[in-house]
């Protein structure tokens, strides 16, 4: 018998929904390996109770898993899992998908959402982080991007949109290592892999010949610990990756090359910073460099009550804050992590101390942020 909890269900004769199902954003550049990828999972046990929304049943290559058409244009696959189509909809999708839990035609604990290989991935981040009904039925696990191990590095060069899926990602998953057979050919991924490893200093990269891609490794890697519980903020976040005293720059920055446009760092500081102020740095990080901000992530001390806020966005959608009642661990300082394009991290670095008090030369400090009609927003109203 499983030890497993069961399935968030609605509790009978409740009109409240359960807890809030993972759900993980599985992308990848076109024919890297998204479909071998997700075929393989499927068959793993460990995702018996799981729920794919993918594009096109016939694009994606799952024909020989479909086994019973239901409604809704929901698909019963032999291992149990269940899937349905995006038609063109992935709110709708989504809500098919929860419309069958709710009503007892269908069981499953998380949710995995497959991009076409050119799609930008931050719209459906978008949809997931900001949508009023989805965002309290859905929590945002992770984004697994999957990597050609032989023609990743020309994608990176060739294409915007990959490098992009792999700056954003959760855990990267390299695949077609078995065609590595030659010395020339082996160097060359590990250079991918290195230059993977800059673009995306908190991302693991795992190797799906070697079985590392499995569901222990790539899922379950969001704010919450499913075992324990609690919000696991360290490895969440993994700060640690971003400091500079750990990281070791060795791309040629050729700014014609699509990732030496994107840097990924993080501010810390001990300082508290009251809810208000927070607001107003967020406002103007996503006035001034929203398309830029690939992603943040972070936990921030609030001066207000001392208590720990998490933030999350990608590009200008940020989900809203979650306040946890205390802090996680013995850390009680602000992290924030970031991958941003275009923008140097002194610039974010700067505009934070500023809003925190910081003196730094040559720059304005809070009180002209905030009074300044110029700025965006008017300033502060009086």
């Amino acid at each position: 018998m499983s030890d497993a909890p069961a399935p968030p269900r609605r509790p009978a004769g409740s009109r409240q929904p359960g807890a809030p199902l993972p759900l993980t954003v599985l992308t990848g550049f076109l024919g890297a390996g998204k479909t071998s990828l997700l075929n393989r999972l499927l068959k793993d046990p460990a995702l018996a109770d799981t729920a794919v929304v993918i594009n096109e049943f016939g694009e994606v290559g799952l024909d020989h898993l479909l086994v019973e058409q239901a409604d809704d244009g929901l698909i019963v696959l032999t291992t149990g899992c269940l899937c349905c189509t995006m038609r063109g909809d992935l709110v709708d999708a989504l809500e098919r998908l929860l419309r069958a839990l709710d009503n007892g035609r269908a069981t499953f604990r998380r949710v995995i959402v497959e991009t076409t290989g050119l799609a930008d991935p931050a719209p459906v981040l978008h949809t997931a982080m900001l949508h009023p009904y989805l965002v309290m039925r859905y929590r945002l696990d992770g984004v697994l991007t999957v990597v050609d191990a032989v023609n990743g590095p020309s994608t990176l060069d060739q294409h915007a949109e990959a490098v992009k899926q792999a700056a954003v990602a959760d855990r990267l998953v390299l695949t077609k290592t078995d065609l590595l057979d030659t010395p020339e050919r082996r160097a060359v991924a590990d250079r991918l892999r290195q230059r993977l490893q800059d673009l995306n200093p908190a991302a693991a990269i795992l190797d799906a010949l070697a079985g590392e891609a499995n569901a222990q490794n790539l899922f379950d890697c969001g704010l919450y610990d499913p075992d324990r519980k609690i919000p696991d903020v360290r490895r969440w976040l993994a700060a640690e990756a971003y400091a500079s005293e750990h990281r070791h720059d060795h791309r040629h920055h050729d700014r014609n090359r699509h990732d030496d446009h994107i840097r990924a760092f993080s501010i810390v500081s001990e300082a508290a910073m009251p809810a208000a102020t927070l607001e107003m740095f967020l406002d103007l990080l996503r006035s001034l460099h929203g398309p830029n901000l690939l992603r943040l992530k972070g936990i921030v001390r609030l001066a207000d009550t001392n208590q720990p806020l998490v933030i999350h966005g990608v590009q200008h959608v940020f989900h809203p804050p979650v306040m946890l009642p205390a802090w996680p661990d013995h850390d009680t300082r602000t992290r924030l992590v970031l991958i941003m394009r275009d923008v140097e991290p002194r610039t974010i670095q700067e505009l934070f101390g500023a809003f925190l008090g910081s003196a730094a030369p040559d720059r304005p400090d809070r009180a002209a942020l905030l009074d300044n009609p110029l700025v965006p927003f008017g300033g502060r109203d009086l």
